[in-house]
């Protein structure tokens, strides 16, 4: 039976008894036991495998209490064969596991109650301790207030010191703590103006289970960013930071491209490898090459049912976006130039750095840079140090982040053109008033910010939006007409006001912008596109042609009476 795709399953269990496709990371247990340290904080962007990864240890470390070994989920995979030494520490630990992206919500009071539900969950999990003797009267109350949901915030805040205490008076072994997603009620809070009062419990939180904590084996903390030790890990000198810079443990989150291809093979779609590659490949964590694995496994799910689907940007769907709107919507002229160098495939030199904050990202245009990179939206090609700094050629990693970047600039230019006044730019296309239409529409087009490798497009959608406001009037785009399609028309209803054509072309050179236009006007002539109209009672048609090269433009106009062509 062929195994399915795994569609937002992260439970390590339901992955392996369910029978999902699964790539294995389990050798991640291996070097977190050989070289992870008292505290190891991952940092990965969103959707590559974080959760998954958290829940596989919480079963390979957690010893089960009335309930069956877990151990079976492990037959076969790669951590099985890793020597006995792995074996022994297998099922021998408590395990205190939370995950904090629940508490991505409008205001503190629902994202510290959904903390709350969380903490008081695991509080409920481990119940057995509070039904057994081995607690004082004083602490069985303390236990059940948590659990019940009932105490206060600042005993909420030391929750996890409490309970790794209270399991190790029943194993008499220190706890390993999971924290999952932490920075989620950061990001949140920074978006949703309560970014002080998140970070001062989430720091409370922190140090009751990772700095003050005696009864501590050791934690797993996983993240998007790393928030600066000033913020959150305030006199955590144990904590031990794997970025995506990090060499070690570059392999566990994300798939390798030996991982994406056997799973092609696995489900017959050999022939789509370049497709794949071009589309999700790109990502350098370490000195490994990484798929976006949420985007693979989407994409494969469409293959499976159809092998001629195309790829589209499921990352898109997932992941906030809020840097990369915030970037463009408030870009100087230098940002934007170099955001169009980006999606132009040319790279930008950044210094990075990983100590951030989230009430920094409006500091300075290079924390927004920085936060780009760390969340998967820009690459290292290199990095280069030039001490005590650190310098990286950034690009964009992929087809499908580059579609993120053009939806946001396609949204930031809708913005844009709803707040600015265009009629005279309208009475100009009306009247056909060419060298004041021209004007008005170099205007908008040296604001922007274009994307070359596919020009035509480009150009096309930056005049759909800016006629789109356009009152009384609608648009209507690559439609059939005469002998072939016009590029774009815009209409009135009343029949006695003329329609208008205009079909775009692009130069190669900046000289050749005037015979562009001119080769647009005469294909409208040519491939008797206005005759479409003759039947709606219009009898006059404007038409222009109209040649881009980058950011100049040139427009040529004639009108045409429809009779002609009856």
């Amino acid at each position: 039976m062929q195994k399915r795709l795994p569609i937002g399953i992260e439970n390590f269990k339901e992955m392996i008894e369910e029978n999902y496709y699964y790539v294995d990371k389990t050798l991640l247990i291996k070097d977190i036991i050989d070289k992870g340290g008292k505290c190891s904080l991952f940092t990965r962007p969103r959707r590559f495998g974080k959760t998954l990864n958290m829940s596989m240890l919480r079963y390979f470390f957690e010893k089960p209490i009335d309930a069956e070994s877990n151990k079976h989920l492990f037959d076969g995979l790669k951590i099985a064969s890793a020597g006995e030494k792995y074996q022994d520490e297998q099922e021998q630990y408590p395990v205190i596991s939370l995950t904090l992206k629940s508490a991505k919500q409008p205001n503190f009071d629902m994202a510290y109650k959904s903390l709350v539900d969380e903490i008081a969950n695991e509080f409920a999990r481990h119940n057995y301790v509070y039904e057994s003797d081995v607690l004082c009267e004083e602490d069985k109350e303390r236990f059940l207030q948590l659990r019940a949901r009932k105490a206060e915030q600042s005993e909420y805040a030391k929750a996890f010191g409490f309970l790794s205490r209270c399991l190790y008076e029943y194993h008499h072994k220190k706890a390993i703590i999971l924290l999952d997603e932490y920075d989620v009620p950061l990001e949140n809070s920074y978006f949703a103006g309560f970014y002080d009062e998140m970070v001062e419990f989430i720091r409370s939180l922190f140090e009751s289970a990772l700095k003050t904590n005696d009864n501590l084996h050791f934690a797993v903390v996983t993240g998007c960013l790393r928030i600066s030790k000033e913020s959150i890990f305030t006199g955590l000198n144990n904590l031990r930071v794997n970025s995506i810079t990090t060499m070690e443990f570059s392999e566990y989150y994300g798939f390798k491209e030996n991982e994406v291809f056997d799973m092609l093979e696995y489900y017959d779609r050999v022939g789509q490898k370049e497709t794949i590659k071009k589309w999700y490949d790109g990502y350098l964590f370490g000195d490994t090459d990484v798929y976006n694995p949420w985007s693979v496994i989407n994409y494969m799910r469409d293959l499976v049912a159809d092998e001629r689907s195309f790829p589209l940007a499921n990352w898109a769907n997932t992941s906030s976006n809020a840097i990369v709107r915030d970037l463009i919507y408030n870009a100087s002229d230098d940002v934007r130039g170099e955001i169009q160098a980006l999606i132009d495939g040319k790279t930008i030199e950044k210094q990075i750095h990983e100590d951030i904050t989230y009430s920094d990202i409006d500091s300075s245009e290079d924390n927004l840079w920085n936060f780009l990179f760390f969340t998967g939206y820009l690459k290292a090609v290199s990095i280069r140090f030039e001490e005590p700094e650190r310098y990286a050629t950034l690009t964009i990693p992929n087809i499908e982040i580059k579609s993120i970047y053009r939806n946001q600039i396609n949204n930031w230019f809708r913005d844009e053109i709803k707040v600015k006044d265009l009629s005279e730019l309208y009475d100009a296309l009306i009247n056909g008033n060419v060298e004041k239409l021209q004007q008005e529409m170099q205007k908008l087009l040296l604001n922007t910010i274009s994307y070359m490798d596919n020009a035509e497009s480009f150009y096309h959608g930056f005049l759909l939006g800016i006629f789109s406001r356009m009152k009384g009037y609608y648009t209507k785009s690559n439609r059939e007409a005469g002998s072939g399609r016009y590029d774009i028309a815009v209409l009135n209803n009343d029949v006695t006001t003329r329609p208008i054509i205009m079909e775009l072309k692009v130069a190669k050179k900046f000289r050749e912008m005037e015979q562009a236009a001119k080769q647009g006007l005469n294909q409208i002539i040519e491939m008797q596109y206005p005759i479409t109209f003759a039947e709606d009672g219009y009898q006059e048609v404007i038409c222009y042609g109209i040649g881009f090269f980058r950011k100049q433009l040139r427009i040529t106009m004639t009108t045409v009476n429809i009779e002609e062509y009856i």
